[in-house]
């Protein structure tokens, strides 16, 4: 099968691709790097009659500090994710995802701002937005807001981006002293898809929880706070006894899809024993 005929608009700024989205009567994608959206058009699961190129918009570009907060541009490459020294001092947990993405050559032309987009529950980027705290910027014809990335995935395939608006950036609260992290995924192969993943995001004062942030990919229809895991870890040390209780309430805040290859089950075990290696780890981290 092969795509459907559309037009297709280079734009080269943020205002022009919004308009042109407008004029489409909203029959229009924008692209990027085009790793999902490529085969979805070959395989006509997608079909606008316009295409929107984002991909020269110097705006959309870029990695800064201001202030507390580091701010990605939606056009930055998984790779610069990987190697960029911003991302791995203040947004660890996407450095850490980085490498399990794909493969090189998917790494070298997907965008952050793409993968964040597309919302694929089984992504590693959509999952570590949601550990970090994220916030994203969404740009529409009506002017500039902010998501918090709790807000941000609700469904399967769907986020709080309305038709024409454009995702520009993503606003990550930088981490601080007393932060410690760890991200991890469990795959049949390495660059496949994960059957489960997760990144832990846990502040700490004098060794105790004092805020955490645990995100699961492969899990449900949306990347997924556990956050009965999280009030058990709350005002306590991540000692031997903790973490199994912490594992043993995981389940509960998962809702991994009927799959005959890797059933409901399957998935809440492999949860349970991922979310122990990565509290020890964490744990490990303060000695």
């Amino acid at each position: 099968m092969k795509a459907r005929a559309f037009n297709y608009v280079r734009a080269s700024t943020v205002v022009e691709a919004l308009k042109a989205f407008e004029e489409a009567g909203d029959d229009a994608s924008y692209i990027a790097g085009g790793q999902s959206l490529v085969p979805a058009l070959a395989l006509r699961l997608q079909a606008p009659q316009l295409l929107i190129d984002i991909a020269h918009i110097p705006t959309l570009r870029g990695v800064d500090l201001q202030g507390d907060w580091l701010r990605i541009g939606a056009l930055t490459r998984h790779h610069e994710v990987l190697t960029d020294p911003l991302i791995r001092r203040h947004a660890p947990l996407y450095s850490e995802a980085a490498p399990h993405v794909a493969h090189p050559a998917i790494r070298n032309k997907g965008t952050l701002g793409g993968s964040i987009s597309h919302a694929d529950p089984a992504s590693e980027f959509p999952a570590m937005t949601l550990a970090l705290g994220a916030e994203l910027e969404i740009a529409s014809r009506g002017g500039v807001r902010r998501v918090p990335a709790d807000d941000f995935f609700l469904d399967l395939f769907q986020t709080a981006i309305e038709p024409g608006e454009l995702l520009v950036a993503i606003h990550v609260p930088v981490v601080r002293p007393g932060h410690r992290w760890a991200f991890h995924e469990l795959a049949r192969r390495r660059g496949d898809f994960a059957l489960v993943g997760c990144g832990v995001l846990a502040e700490f004062v004098d060794d105790v929880v004092k805020q955490v942030r645990i995100a699961f990919f492969s899990v449900g229809s949306t990347p997924l706070r556990a956050r009965q895991v999280e009030e058990a870890l709350i005002g306590k040390k991540l000692d031997q006894a903790v973490i199994a209780a912490a594992q043993a309430v995981v389940g509960d805040d998962l809702d991994p899809p009927e799959d005959e290859h890797t059933p409901p089950a399957m998935k809440r075990h492999l949860a349970r024993v991922l979310l122990g290696r990565l509290l020890g780890e964490i744990a490990r981290q303060g000695a």
